[in-house]
């Protein structure tokens, strides 16, 4: 497939299954035991898919993701062996694109994988529902639906593949009110789940990236959802 993963884990077991398994399906794996040695792949190497242990040592997987957010919107998976909430809600606010609870299974490891890469670099393109080739408009809003960048006045955004797929379904229908879980099943197509925070996180974390000048881009419609508001007050 020609895509180039990284695997950042402590446990040397954890980093050969992958391998061994993400090898077998044709792609070229790069092993880290500890976030140095995970930063310093990410420097000399293009990698297309990050999968980050939370509790690996120095530094853990929650500052190299920040560190990955910072210049690129690659998709990174979490590893994680606790299975609560509130992790899984502050990877998604730290811009994580999945998350993996321990122990688990290979094949479904794999399978989140190839499912990331393809909604990242073959789905992103996507269509553009009649507007100019390769970008969507709105009056200061502009979505490279190749790079998947966002600008807003000409500032770039950097996005997570979530937020592209959220922002992209926004910008084709803006002004348009979506529902949570139309919006869940846009960005993470998967099945809603009535009690998932994920959506309002996503919605926050959007706000805070569009917060310039003062102007609210996403507004909430109270009982219904959200919708993209772009024209001048």
């Amino acid at each position: 497939m020609g895509y180039h993963i990284l695997i950042a884990d402590d446990e040397t077991e954890i980093r050969e299954l992958l391998r061994l398994y993400l090898e077998k399906d044709g792609y070229t794996v790069w092993e880290a035991a500890d976030g140095m040695e995970a930063l310093a792949v990410l420097k000399q190497e293009k990698i297309d898919l990050a999968i980050l242990d939370i509790m690996m040592p120095s530094p853990d997987g929650w500052r190299v993701l920040q560190n990955i957010r910072k210049n690129s919107n690659i998709p990174v998976i979490l590893l994680s062996a606790r299975s609560g909430d509130s992790d899984k809600i502050l990877g998604l606010d730290l811009g994580a694109d999945d998350y993996i609870t321990k122990p688990f299974v290979p094949l479904e490891a794999v399978a989140r994988v190839h499912s990331n890469l393809r909604r990242f670099y073959e789905l992103g393109g996507g269509k553009t529902g009649g507007r100019k080739s390769g970008m969507l408009e709105t009056k200061t809003l502009r979505l490279d639906l190749k790079s998947c960048l966002l600008y807003c006045n000409e500032e770039k955004i950097v996005l997570t593949s979530v937020e592209f797929r959220i922002m992209k379904l926004f910008m084709e229908n803006p002004g348009k009110v979506f529902t949570k879980q139309q919006l869940f099943e846009q960005g993470w197509e998967e099945s809603y789940m009535l009690s998932d925070n994920n959506v309002m996180v996503c919605i926050s974390k959007l706000r805070a990236k569009l917060n310039t000048g003062g102007r609210e881009y996403i507004r909430t419609i109270r009982g219904l959802g959200y919708r993209l508001e772009d024209e001048e007050n």
